[in-house]
C-alpha cells in the first residue's frame, strides 16, 4: 500500500466515525457506540472499504493510551482516598463476582482444559472484560435527577473509580500469567515492583510538575511534559515489567491528577483524542470485528454474556452494599449504577485481542453489552428513584445546603 493511501483510509474512518457518533447521540446512546458501528459498517462485516493495517493499529494503540491517560488525569485522587472502606469493598465485590461469572460462563460453553492452560486464561480474560465499569452514563442520569451529590450518588461514583483501578490490576496479572514463559511468582513480583516504583517515581514527578506548573501555569510545555511522562510509563510498563501499556498510561494520569493544571492537560490532549486518535480507536474495534465465524453457539454466548455481565455487577455490588449497612432499595440503586460498560471494556478487549486472549468474533458480545447496559441503566435508575425519590433528594439538598452555609461563613 502506498503511503498516501493511508490518508484516504483515515479520512473515511474519521468522517464515518463522527457521523455515526452524532447519530448515536441523537438516539440517546453514547457516542462511542456510533463510532464502533462506523467501524462495523466500514469493515469486513458490511462494506469492507477499510482494511486494518499496521499503521491504523498503531494509531489505535496511541488512542487507547491517550484515553487511559486522560482517565487518570480526571480522577479525583483526594476524593478517592477519602471514600474509605465502603467504596473499596463495593468495588472489590463489583470486580470479583463478574470475574468469576465471566470465567464460569466461558467454561460452561467451551469446557475446561485445566488451570494454567490457554483455554483457562481465555475464560479468565472473559471475566476480566466484565469487571470494567463506565460511570459516565450513570453520572449524567443522577445529575439530571438532582441526586448526584447524595450519599448513594457519591458512593457509586467513588466505587466506580476504584473499580477501574482494580480492573487494571486484574488485567495486568491475567495478561502476565498468559505468557507461556512467565512464572506466576515472577509476574506477581514484577507487578508489585512496578506499582512500588510508580509510587516512588510518581511522588517525585508530582513534586517537579507541581513546581513547574506554579511557575509556568497554562503553558504548552506542561502538556508536552505530561504526554512524555504518559508515553514513557506506557513503554516502561510493557517493556520492562510485562504490564499492559495502558496501565502505565493510567498511572501517569493518576500522578498528575492533583496538579493545578491537570484539567488543562486533559483538555489539550482531548482535542487530539477527539479529532483523530479516539475515533480511530473505537472504529478499529468495529473494523477488527469479523462475523464470518459467527454461529449459533457464539450468538447464544453473546446473549448469555450480556445477561451475566449485568447481573453479576448488580448482585455483587448490591450484596456488599447491604452487608455494609445500606438498605435493600439503596443497595440495588448502587448495583444498577455500577452495571454500565463503556470505554474501559473496549480497552480491555483490545488488549486481549493484541495478546491472543480474545477472538475478534467476541467483540460482538462486548459491543452488545455496551449498548444494552447504556440503555437499561438510565431507565432502571429513573424507575428506582421514582419509587423512593424524596429521601435521596433530601440527602443531596442537605449536602448542598451545608456547602452553602460553609461558604457563607
Amino acid at each position: 500500500m502506498e503511503a498516501y493511501e493511508i490518508c484516504k483510509d483515515l479520512a473515511i474512518i474519521i468522517v464515518f466515525a463522527k457521523v455515526f457518533g452524532l447519530l448515536a447521540r441523537k438516539c440517546k446512546a453514547p457516542q462511542v457506540v456510533g463510532e464502533i458501528i462506523a467501524g462495523l459498517v466500514l469493515g469486513p462485516c458490511l462494506l469492507d472499504w477499510v482494511e486494518i493495517t499496521p499503521f491504523i493499529s498503531q494509531m489505535a494503540e496511541i488512542g487507547v493510551i491517550l484515553l487511559m491517560f486522560c482517565a487518570g488525569l480526571e480522577t479525583n485522587l483526594k476524593e478517592l482516598i477519602k471514600t474509605g472502606p465502603k467504596a473499596l469493598a463495593i468495588a472489590c465485590a463489583g470486580v470479583f463476582i463478574p470475574l468469576l461469572g465471566g470465567t464460569l460462563l466461558y467454561i460452561a460453553f467451551y469446557g475446561f482444559d485445566g488451570f494454567g492452560q490457554p483455554g483457562f486464561f481465555k475464560a479468565l480474560f472473559m471475566g476480566t472484560i466484565m469487571t470494567a465499569t463506565s460511570v459516565s452514563i450513570t453520572v449524567e442520569s443522577l445529575r439530571e435527577m438532582g441526586v448526584l451529590k447524595g450519599e448513594i450518588g457519591t458512593t457509586i461514583l467513588n466505587a466506580a473509580i476504584i473499580d477501574d483501578v482494580l480492573g487494571m490490576i486484574v488485567l495486568t496479572v491475567v495478561v502476565g500469567f498468559n505468557d507461556p514463559s512467565a512464572k506466576p511468582l515472577l509476574v506477581l513480583r514484577n507487578t508489585v515492583i512496578f506499582f512500588v516504583l510508580a509510587l516512588i517515581v510518581g511522588f517525585c514527578a508530582y513534586k517537579v510538575f507541581k513546581k513547574v506548573d506554579q511557575k509556568y501555569p497554562h503553558t504548552r510545555r506542561i502538556t508536552i511534559a505530561g504526554l512524555a511522562l504518559c508515553l514513557a510509563l506506557a513503554f516502561i510498563a510493557e517493556r520492562y515489567f510485562g504490564i499492559a501499556d495502558i496501565t502505565g498510561a493510567y498511572v501517569a494520569g493518576l500522578i498528575l491528577c492533583n496538579i493545578h493544571d491537570s484539567n488543562y492537560i486533559a483538555r489539550r490532549l482531548d482535542i487530539n483524542s477527539y479529532i483523530m486518535f479516539g475515533p480511530i480507536f473505537f472504529a478499529s474495534i468495529g473494523l477488527k470485528t469479523d462475523i464470518k465465524d459467527m454461529n449459533w453457539t457464539i450468538l447464544w454466548f453473546s446473549l448469555a454474556f450480556v445477561a451475566v455481565a449485568l447481573l453479576t455487577k448488580i448482585i455483587g455490588c448490591s450484596l456488599m452494599s447491604m452487608l455494609l449497612g445500606y438498605s435493600p432499595k439503596h443497595a440495588v440503586k448502587i448495583g444498577v449504577g455500577m452495571m454500565t460498560r463503556g470505554e474501559v471494556a473496549l480497552i480491555v478487549s483490545q488488549k486481549g485481542l493484541a495478546v491472543g486472549l480474545l477472538n475478534p468474533v467476541y467483540f460482538t458480545s462486548v459491543i452488545l453489552l455496551i449498548i444494552v447496559s447504556s440503555i437499561l441503566t438510565p431507565i432502571t435508575l429513573k424507575f428506582l428513584y421514582h419509587v423512593a425519590p424524596e429521601e435521596e433528594k433530601e440527602q443531596a439538598a442537605e449536602k448542598n445546603g451545608e456547602k452553602v452555609i460553609e461558604k457563607n461563613n
